[in-house]
């Protein structure tokens, strides 16, 4: 998705415009996370733009646009603007944003905290007003002191003269803002870098975390407000026709029970009386379309869908004229559908009333939230607040905007502030899923041993086509091709990649890593089958495979190699490469040979992901989503019968458990390179790194997850 409303804009313009939109929400919105509420003089700010506040008593606070969920724009957001600054990053304290055309995502269109987004975006944008800032509050002490400002420096929250006077940025502040902001101020280069990449680096959210302080939507309290249990139906979609609320209002603590357009909600003094009460309602339900839809039935729908001609992603040559001539090696590879399963169930906060409505909860897609809240309430957008929460795990689900909506009708229909909770079985089995697919794969070896053809479908839902339509053009998801359009094998003379939209009537969401985990699956595995089949160590096939223009990819691959001890022949390693999200990445499986069933021993995981900003915690994603790949891999998968999802909690969903986990290193290519995303990246290629150790080890190829060991 793109969007050119702030790209249009100059740098000075924007942030001028920034500045002009922040006296409506820098100074007036909630701060969830500020234990100093910011009433006295010396705490107004006497500089502020949509990204930066300076307060006299030189307190400096980014206005964060991200959702924290733990990926750590908590504090790589505050080292961009630290670095320009030049300031410590422990003088920066963080505020998150409210809702506001600045804070839109340049890369996905929306004020939207995703794709791997946050850091990429943001790296030119807030070193840009850091930098810009820093230059105008050294201008300020220039004039106040009548010295050239060559002759001031600014560091450590001080601008300081060479003759020996000094102010602080707060001193300064009032003046500074009375200039004009520079169009192009001068940006530190990678060798000049105090903050960025610095391995000290301390995550300023942790003293909240320990500490209790930090306020999830679990934590939230509104004066005079109810919490609030949803009974939903049992099939997603479904609509109550009556209910019967009377047994539910004599448990004790009950407040009331209303019905709002998916359900039937029980408030009461706490969350055990509403679960309780709504144990005891009586529902008739619609069950809707999906009544009687089955897994079954999804999955042979795409096996038909594989006939469709489909979208063309990339194309070169006459792959069916190839086809024709050699020796086709052909394979199909099917993944079930997912759940993102967070830790922190669904949960949201809000308040109608006065013809206001006030949002308060963990949410990834601030514009989106005012809008349906909007809807919900009945009320204007721009009488809508959204405050956001730290997220305890988003993965994608929080994007989507159901909760929001469902909170707002709730306390509309109510008469009263609430906050919802939902359950994990309500989580789990009313999640908007990661896309079941099917993927039918055709290649032919030339007569240098390298493919000369590769003929690959892929046929899924498409999350896109619901959550923003005017997005798909002739059948062309720009999420779907993750994964496919920025193959790294690119130098094959035939190649023809399609997707094909299936709507089977479920609905999806953005997982983590979207199609990239759906589109690396297969071709991963492909080119393992391949290599096989051309009598080649699989290491050695990529290497020769990789495109020209892909030598980062041949470096990252070298790397994991050299750093997991893999040796051409094991049996016991599985290898897997890609580029997503800006970052190259490769991934070795090692297998315990000593274990009678699957056992993972150790995951080498190497990535360039460009300029790294906080390399601790760069680790420490990838990390997460190396081992929240892995128990995709092995166990989940959602099931549908009589249009009921079957799983409905970690008993038959589970997620690994600590004595599960293998060996995990992580290593990063030094880079000089813009940065590329994290938070996805260490997902995708666990699972075709894994299937390809098995098929080393055992001989038998793995072509359908999970592979439940």
């Amino acid at each position: 998705m793109k969007n050119n409303s702030v790209k249009s804009l100059g740098r000075r313009q924007f942030i001028q415009h920034g500045a002009s939109v922040s006296g409506a929400f820098v100074l007036g919105m909630y701060l969830p996370l500020a234990s100093e509420a910011a009433t006295s003089a010396s705490a107004q700010p006497a500089l502020a733009n949509a990204w930066i506040r300076i307060t006299p008593n030189n307190q400096i606070t980014l206005i964060c646009a991200r959702s924290e969920m733990g990926q750590d724009v908590y504090t790589s957001m505050p080292a961009l603007l630290a670095e320009e600054l030049n300031l410590p990053l422990s003088m920066i304290k963080v505020e998150m944003a409210g809702v506001a055309p600045v804070y839109i995502n340049a890369l996905l269109g929306g004020q939207i905290t995703g794709g791997s987004t946050s850091v990429r975006e943001a790296f030119d944008k807030l070193r840009t007003a850091g930098a810009a800032t820093r230059t105008v509050l050294v201008e300020a002490a220039a004039a106040r002191w009548k010295v050239s400002p060559e002759s001031c420096r600014a560091m450590n929250g001080k601008v300081t003269h060479v003759g020996g006077k000094s102010a602080t940025y707060g001193e300064l502040a009032a003046d500074a803002a009375k200039l004009p902001l520079p169009e192009k101020p001068a940006l530190k280069p990678p060798t000049k870098f105090m903050v960025i990449g610095k391995e000290s680096m301390r995550r300023l959210d942790t003293p909240l975390k320990v500490a209790g302080k930090a306020i999830y939507g679990i934590d939230v309290k509104i004066p005079g407000m109810a919490i609030a249990s949803l009974a939903q139906c049992p099939v997603i979609g479904g609509t109550p026709t009556s209910f019967d609320a009377s047994a539910a209002m004599k448990v004790s603590g009950v407040i009331k029970v209303v019905q709002i357009s998916d359900g039937v909600a029980v408030l009461a003094k706490d969350f055990y009386a509403a679960r309780k009460g709504r144990d005891a309602l009586k529902i008739v339900w619609n069950e809707g379309p999906n009544a009687n839809l089955n897994t079954a039935m999804i999955r042979k729908s795409l096996e038909e869908s594989l006939t469709k001609k489909g979208a063309t992603i990339k194309t070169a040559g006459n792959t069916d004229a190839e086809l024709a001539k050699g020796k086709v090696i052909s394979a199909q590879y099917f993944l079930p559908y997912l759940a993102h399963s967070t830790m922190e169930p669904v949960n949201c906060s809000a308040d109608v009333s006065n013809g206001k409505c006030r949002i308060i909860g963990p949410i990834q897609f601030q514009q989106g939230g005012e809008a349906v809240a909007a809807a919900a309430a009945g009320v204007k957008p721009e009488d809508v607040t959204i405050e956001t929460t730290f997220l305890g795990g988003g993965f994608g689900r929080k994007l989507e905007l159901d909760f929001i909506r469902q909170a707002a009708e709730i306390s509309k229909a109510a008469g009263m502030p609430v906050k919802m909770l939902w359950t994990k079985e309500d989580d789990i089995t009313h999640d908007f899923y990661r896309p079941m697919s099917l993927h039918k794969v055709e290649g032919v070896l030339g007569a240098d041993g390298k493919l000369n053809v590769v003929k690959a479908k892929m046929v899924s839902q498409s999350v896109t086509a619901r959550a923003f339509p005017g997005f798909v053009k002739d059948g062309f998801d720009p999420f779907m091709v993750e994964g496919s359009q920025n193959v790294t094998y690119d130098d094959v003379p035939n190649l023809d990649l399609t997707n094909v939209i299936s709507d089977t009537g479920v609905r999806v969401g953005y997982w983590r890593s979207v199609s990239n985990a759906l589109n690396a699956f297969a071709i991963e595995s492909f080119v393992d089958e391949v290599a096989l089949v051309a009598g080649k160590d699989p290491v050695a096939f990529r290497l020769a495979s990789l495109g020209r223009k892909h030598l980062r990819a041949n470096t990252v691959l070298n790397m994991a190699v050299k750093m997991s001890g893999y040796t051409p022949g094991s049996k016991r390693f599985g290898v897997a490469q890609m580029e997503c999200y800006g970052t190259y990445s490769a991934c070795v499986v090692e297998l315990d040979p000593t274990a009678t069933q699957t056992k993972v021993k150790k995951v080498t995981f190497v990535a360039d992901c460009g300029i790294t900003v906080h390399p601790d915690q760069a680790r420490a994603q990838l990390t997460g989503g190396v081992i929240y790949g892995l128990s995709a891999a092995l166990n989940n998968e959602i099931t549908i019968e009589n249009g009921r999802v079957q799983q409905s909690n970690f008993n038959n969903y589970p997620s690994l458990r600590q004595n599960q986990v293998p060996v995990v290193e992580v290593h990063l290519i030094p880079s000089e390179e813009k940065p590329g995303g994290l938070g996805e990246v260490g997902v995708p290629l666990v699972a075709p790194a894994l299937v390809n150790a098995i098929a080393a080890a055992t001989g038998k190829r793995i072509r359908e997850l999970p592979i439940k060991v």
